[in-house]
């Protein structure tokens, strides 16, 4: 599956200051990441505060990314939880035409066994309309999908990836080592994509690259063709911001970097909160030096 080689990047929903979608800005960073080489965008994934949207508002989103993007890059839409019955009804129900994967998440806590979360794939593969990306992160769901059980289910006809955010490069390696050659192992984790991709890896589904997106797919991209040295000066250059990002939690970074860069504002949805001021004028400080403003 082509579609999802390369960088994809897991949208944010951006909020006006009322909390309400802020669909104009949904459009420019729509446009951003396209017009930045992004090679495929996620919609509805864990950045895009998909447990705070009504049905209503998740039906919005994907509206406003679907006319947004007019066709240009593949869209992968993210249909998950700990209800399996609920999931697949979700599924039933959920108009996946203009989609190419979905993305699932392990289910969380209720804490599964393996064979569990086996059995959870095995039955969503089974009515899913469209090839299924398996997303591992333990540090959400309280669970490890481990290599076996990914090796097990890679060899479902309708499960063709996984979303690895384990952070456990021996863990990555074994999935990349043990699955079938035509299944993706896709990193979860900005810090672990360009090794994921060295080690065999087909790309990553990023946070930072969406701020960033000219500046993290060229990494990727130099990962991809072997241009190793070019690679790791790209992830070097990217790397504080990385970590900066995720500081005060998964949004509230990225955002930040919108608003700096005047695209959408940085609002965010209880529980969750805004950067403080100090990380913001950190992020601030390390996007300057991209020159990426309008």
């Amino acid at each position: 599956m082509k579609q999802i080689i390369g960088t994809g990047v897991a949208l944010v929903t951006p909020f006006k200051e009322d909390l309400t979608i802020d669909v104009d800005a949904l459009h420019r960073i729509v446009n951003y990441n396209v017009d930045g080489g992004i090679d495929y965008l996620v919609v509805l994934g864990t950045t895009g505060e998909s447990v705070t949207l009504t049905k209503a508002e998740k039906q919005l989103v994907i509206d406003t990314v679907t006319i947004a993007n007019a066709g240009r890059l593949p869209l992968v839409v993210g249909v998950g939880g700990n209800n399996t019955v609920a999931v697949i009804d979700e599924l039933q129900n959920l108009d996946l035409t203009n989609f190419d994967a979905v993305l699932s998440v392990s289910p969380y806590y209720n804490r599964p066994t393996q064979e569990g979360i086996y059995q959870h794939f095995k039955a969503i593969a089974k009515v899913s309309a469209k090839p299924i990306i398996l997303y591992n992160v333990p540090g959400r769901t309280g669970s490890n999908m481990l290599p076996e059980t990914v090796i097990r289910l890679a060899e479902l006809d309708n499960i063709v990836a996984i979303k690895e955010a384990s952070g456990n490069m021996v863990q990555i390696q074994e999935l990349i080592k043990g699955c079938p050659k035509d299944f993706h192992v896709i990193s979860g984790d900005d810090f672990t994509a360009l090794v994921t991709v060295l080690a065999g890896g087909s790309g990553v589904i990023s946070v930072l690259g969406q701020g960033l997106p000219s500046e993290f797919s060229g990494m990727i991209r130099s990962g991809l063709e072997r241009n190793v040295d070019e690679a790791y000066r790209q992830h070097y250059e990217l790397q504080e911001g990385m970590g900066l990002i995720f500081e005060e939690g998964n949004p509230a970074g990225i955002k930040t970097i919108f608003e700096v860069l005047g695209i959408a504002g940085a609002a965010v949805r209880l529980p969750l909160i805004e950067a403080s001021d100090s990380l913001k004028n950190n992020i601030a400080d390390f996007v300057k030096p991209f020159k990426v403003f309008a």
